[in-house]
């Protein structure tokens, strides 16, 4: 197994330099082309200005309105079912003494949960 760190080790510092050394070489001659960096912006800034553009967005949002989440009315004293760990919920519980306190627990997955009505008046 040491043979094989040893052989990337030495691979590393065979290639290492010479990658560095491209990347080096790319960046310079990126920077050197004001002309294009130029071309580029005008081009982005026509596309931004044409009123095709401007028309197309009440489209993509309209195809976008349904993928928001959708709510589901539960009606009250419905329980159900937790899908997922709910992590510190605050909640009441009855201590010894038989008066409630305010505490943090973890709600498992799989517990199901109902609105307490209250008393009944």
């Amino acid at each position: 197994m040491q043979w094989l760190a040893t052989f990337l080790v030495a691979l590393l510092r065979a290639f290492l330099p010479a990658l560095v050394a491209a990347s080096k070489d790319t960046a310079e001659d990126a920077a050197r082309q004001p002309e294009l960096k130029a071309r580029l912006a005008k081009r982005v800034r026509s596309v931004w200005r044409d009123a095709r553009m401007w028309s197309l967005i009440p489209i993509v949002l309209l195809l976008t309105a349904g993928c928001f989440t959708r709510s589901i009315y539960v009606p009250d004293g419905t329980p159900v079912r937790l899908r997922e760990t709910v992590r510190r919920a605050r909640v009441w519980v009855m201590a010894a003494d038989g008066k409630p306190l305010a505490t943090e627990m973890d709600l498992p997955e799989g517990w199901y949960v109902l609105a307490d009505p209250g008393e009944e008046e």
